[in-house]
């Protein structure tokens, strides 16, 4: 986030802005706790504030954050934010139809094992990088799961923080 898209997110009404925060990460609690910072010094601020108010997220509140989060792989769903989804996703080469093969069983393998959508911060990964870390996490007891699970969200939504602008 710019200066001055930090001086534009600080001026906006308390309703816009907790519509576009929550556009990074789907929790209303997060969003109006983020919101309810306003006005920031700085950018460092803005993501330590959005950082310590994802450190944690309630069973409810990681449900709410996964609901539209789509498979990696796949497109994101409507009224989810589709635009950082798909940046987001670049690495993975969804035109290959051995890595969609592939990532769809990691996918699969994943959500029978821990009964949720995977999620990773997918920004700067390769498909390579992304079934690695499945296979990986796949070995993961549920309460460990879980952490970087929220793990994941919490880099995702700070990623969406700053390009806001």
């Amino acid at each position: 986030m710019t200066d001055q898209g930090l001086d534009r997110f600080n001026a906006l009404p308390a309703a816009e802005a907790e519509e576009q925060v929550h556009g990074c990460l789907s929790v209303r609690r997060w969003a109006a706790e983020v919101t309810a910072g306003r006005p920031y010094a700085g950018r460092s601020a803005l993501l330590e504030r959005a950082a310590a108010a994802a450190e944690t997220l309630t069973d409810d509140e990681l449900d709410e954050a996964l609901a539209g989060h789509p498979r990696i792989g796949e497109r994101a769903a409507s009224g989810h934010n589709e635009a950082a989804s798909a940046a987001e996703q670049s690495g993975v080469d969804g035109s290959d139809a051995s890595v969609t093969s592939r990532l769809a069983a990691a996918n699969a393998a994943y959500e029978d094992r821990f009964d949720r959508v995977f999620i990773i911060r997918a920004a700067g990964r390769s498909a390579d990088d992304v079934l690695a870390e499945i296979g990986r996490r796949l070995g993961h007891d549920e309460a460990t799961e879980r952490g970087e699970t929220v793990a994941n969200l919490r880099e995702i939504a700070l990623l969406r923080l700053e390009a806001m602008s």
